[in-house]
């Protein structure tokens, strides 16, 4: 017990005499924890938040009627599911223990806002649906205004009236694809929110409805039903199951509304918070490298006081122990403030989301003990792991090293750390090559990435030796003896250099890693554009995300009608079971798609489909074993199955899709029509700029949509990456920040333990601007170091990502280095590097030249 008493008072007098050496560590904590916490509240909250704001919303609703046939495609988590038809209504009404029922007609509706662009279609879905008059059975609830009672009338949620900047009495165009003239007369709120999130709804008279939503009247996407007093939701489920027909089926209301959050909202949140939580677990490892290097550097510093509190009796336990105990210390305050940084945090951004449209339901922060518990641990542990190897040098420090004149860490690399290092690089080459080379695949190329990773850290010390030579080589001519001195102390400690440099690296690998692959996506993209796309210009719907409502299937034959035009084919969009599996079906015109788009080698004709005939795609006639000729059992979402005949199959799938049917086929089975492309060629001696000009002026009267040339659908169709890498900047600034005050903290912690060697250059005559050059050039070294390594990495890392998932496609995927962009990535790695130096610099140009010279 007195000696744990005596490791403790240890401790305690070293942090208060020491409180600055371990500022850095406090702060890299701190943000790490704060960005951790601020995540796990957050994701936390939302949830939470849009559980109330669907169970209110469904708070009415006690059943939900809908059809059993569902078809899902890979890659998107909602279904296609068959309508009902509304004359099953009466049966419900009359079921006992039913007290209201009311059909429920849902499509995709785009509203245009008053600035004459439409709203939303970038992600969430824009909704379009009947207005219910019964108030409990409908989930929006008027909030101004009246429910529309002539056709052309509509309610719209609030938020989306927001955004549109529309009101009441406004008169705007509802995209269904076709355009609809519509008049605004009410606006409504959803589950006491403005709106489902980011979602927009149009609420239309039920006849409206089934005239632009439903492919023919008296369908619905499902029947609402209310209970009588005293009826539960499972009693009326089970009272309405005997008297529904085999291929329908009846859920609780609750049910329904654990569906609709999942679907809504809980696949986004997963994502959402799963990378954040990726970019926490980077804050943190750049974290770790900092905190090793400040206790590596203080236990370096305290070399001759431990060794007297051995001469004195301390044993190797009460060193180890004191030093743990300071971490352990260090890390419980910055994780606790973490903790509270990371609360505001939430808060902040629960106020600063809906300002920016983003949904944030209201109330109050929804703080689990996870979200408490978890970052107080990981920011302990993380500190206590990182300073564990310092802790056990400190512990073998011997007695006589009390005797020594310095303690100045001037470690270099080991050869043990070499060989592990190049096992390690070996290990990792083998595995990238697997994954790239021999059996393209993304796992093992991600386990060989993580090998590199690691090599490139255990060797970061033999590296800087050379690296800092070689960056620090103009030093000496363009700085003189001020240039050259700061490149000797940046030499003089690999290990310290390596370790500082290494924080930087990591975040400027990962910034590299997605600036490469981004910019192979976009290159991969315009070679797809290139290769596959042979028309003059597109008309396109937005690509990314659920959102929009497509192209009206009537503005292709409108523009191909145009004395300009040779010819426009526009591709719809349908699903089926495929012989038992959910696919996308491209629903279009095959003759005029094999004139604007270059299918590559066709075997069969795509000339001969008519009703019963569908064309497949090469990779997907290789998986299927299909060939011209076979036959393939389609499944559509009304229930029917139809047997096609492989009429052709095409090499080249990535704008055509990968199943081609004709729109006389899919016509029996569609729902709401519409297309996502239409191509458009030219006749000859038309130039694009007439061409185009035509084609927006007829597209005028279908909603305005885009009509671009062929670079413009290119860059247009990336514009989602650039949104990704901006995102991902600005989750990896602070990755960068924590990197910054780790050089910050390294060089203040190196003044203070070369407080005497730069007392005498002082004094032999280097004046405050050479000394403030000298630490500046010092701490570029470093930021230099650590930005090369990351620009090396992060380079290589992304090629490795590109080409392990090149089977992702039918286009390989075209690796390109963004020149540009990686310049500025080092350039700002070369700032922090100034930035990092700056107050160290005035710190050590402020010492006073005796004190300094008589330090110990």
């Amino acid at each position: 017990m007195t000696g744990a008493r005596a490791t403790v008072r240890l401790s305690v007098s070293s942090l208060r005499a020491h409180k600055r050496r371990f500022a850095g560590t406090f702060t890299a904590v701190l943000l790490g924890v704060a960005f951790l916490a601020g995540t796990l509240v957050m994701g936390d909250t939302l949830r939470a938040g849009f559980d109330t704001m669907f169970a209110n919303a469904a708070a009415g609703t006690d059943a939900v009627v809908r059809s059993t046939n569902v078809v899902t495609v890979p890659g998107e988590g909602q279904g296609t599911r068959q309508p009902l038809s509304t004359t099953l209504l009466k049966t419900i009404e009359q079921t006992p223990g039913v007290a209201a029922a009311a059909p429920d007609i849902q499509g995709a509706g785009q509203l245009i806002g008053a600035d004459g662009k439409p709203i939303g279609g970038q992600g969430p879905p824009t909704v379009a649906g009947n207005w219910i008059q019964d108030p409990e059975l409908n989930p929006y609830k008027l909030a101004e205004g009246r429910a529309p009672s002539r056709s052309g009338e509509v309610v719209i949620n609030r938020g989306t009236a927001a955004r549109g900047g529309l009101k009441i009495g406004d008169t705007t165009v509802l995209r269904t694809p076709d355009p609809v003239r519509v008049t605004v007369v009410g606006l409504a709120t959803f589950g006491g929110e403005d709106g489902m999130g980011q979602v927009t709804f149009t609420g239309m008279t039920q006849a409206d409805a089934e005239k632009y939503l439903t492919p023919k009247p008296g369908e619905a996407s499902s029947i609402q039903v209310r209970a009588d007093p005293g009826t539960s939701q499972q009693e009326l489920v089970d009272a309405l199951t005997p008297v529904l027909p085999a291929d329908t089926q009846a859920i609780t209301g609750q049910a329904s509304a654990a569906e609709n959050q999942s679907m809504i909202s809980g696949a986004f949140l997963s994502l959402f918070t799963t990378l954040l939580l990726v970019f926490s677990g980077i804050v943190l490892l750049v974290a770790t490298f900092s905190i090793y290097n400040t206790f590596a550097i203080v236990v370096a510093q305290r070399t001759r006081e431990n060794a007297l509190l051995r001469a004195l009796g301390a044993s190797r336990r009460q060193i180890l122990g004191s030093t743990l105990a300071e971490a352990t210390a260090v890390g419980v305050l910055a994780s606790a403030a973490g903790l509270a940084g990371g609360i505001g945090i939430a808060a902040g951004l629960q106020a600063l989301f809906p300002a920016v449209g983003f949904p944030f339901p209201d109330g109050a922060l929804v703080i689990s003990g996870i979200s408490l518990l978890l970052p107080l641990a990981v920011g302990v542990l993380v500190c206590v792991g990182s300073a564990l190897l310092p802790a056990v040098r400190a512990g073998r420090t011997a007695p006589l090293a009390a005797l020594r004149e310095t303690a100045v860490d001037d470690s270099a690399a080991s050869r043990t750390r070499a060989v592990t290092g190049l096992m390690l690089l070996l290990a990792a080459v083998g595995a990238i090559l697997t994954g790239v080379l021999a059996h393209p695949s993304v796992w093992p190329s991600a386990a060989g990435s993580v090998l590199a990773l690691a090599a490139f850290v255990v060797l970061g010390p033999a590296a800087s030796t050379y690296a800092v030579r070689i960056l620090g080589a103009p030093l000496d001519r363009l700085r003189g003896v001020t240039g050259a001195l700061a490149r000797r102390n940046a030499l003089r400690s690999p290990k310290r250099t390596a370790a500082t440099a290494t924080a930087l690296m990591i975040g400027v690998a990962v910034v590299s890693l997605f600036t490469v692959f981004g910019a192979s996506l976009k290159a991969t993209m315009n070679r797809t554009v290139d290769r596959s796309f042979a028309g003059d210009v597109a008309i396109s719907a937005p690509g990314f995300g659920a959102g929009g409502s497509g192209l009206s299937p009537a503005l292709a034959p409108a523009v191909g009608r145009l004395p300009e035009v040779s010819t426009a084919v526009g591709l719809g969009k349908g699903v089926a079971e495929v012989d038992g599996a959910g696919r996308a079906l491209t629903v279009t015109d095959p003759a005029a798609l094999a004139k604007v788009f270059d299918l590559g080698p066709v075997r069969g004709s795509m000339n001969a489909l008519g009703p019963n005939g569908i064309a497949v795609s090469e990779a997907e006639a290789v998986e299927r074993g299909l060939h011209t000729g076979s036959t393939a059992r389609l499944t559509f979402t009304d229930g029917k199955q139809q047997t096609f005949t492989v009429r052709a199959v095409y090499d080249r799938s990535e704008l055509a899709g990968t199943y081609v049917i004709t729109r006389q086929a899919w016509a029996p089975h569609r729902a709401q029509d519409s297309d996502r492309l239409i191509a458009v060629s030219f006749k000859d001696g038309v130039s694009t700029a007439d061409g185009k000009a035509a084609v927006q002026k007829t597209a005028a009267a279908y909603g305005s949509p885009d009509v671009q040339t062929r670079g413009e659908y290119a860059r247009s169709s990336a514009g989602p990456i650039d949104m990704m890498l901006t995102l991902v900047y600005a989750l990896l600034a602070l990755a960068v920040l924590i990197a910054l005050l780790g050089i910050a903290n390294t060089l203040t912690l190196a003044i203070h333990e070369r407080a005497r060697e730069l007392g005498l250059l002082r004094a032999v005559g280097q004046t405050r601007s050479q000394l403030r050059t000298m630490v500046r050039w010092e701490s570029v070294l470093v930021a230099a170091f650590g930005t090369a390594g990351g620009l090396l990495l992060g380079g290589f890392l992304g090629w490795v990502l590109v080409k392990a998932s090149e089977d992702a496609g039918d286009t390989p995927f075209a690796f390109a280095l963004p020149p540009t962009r990686l310049l500025v990535v080092a350039l700002v790695g070369i700032a922090a590097g100034v930035l990092a130096g700056w107050r160290p610099a005035r710190r050590a140009a402020r010492l006073d030249v005796l004190r300094a010279i008589a330090a110990d």
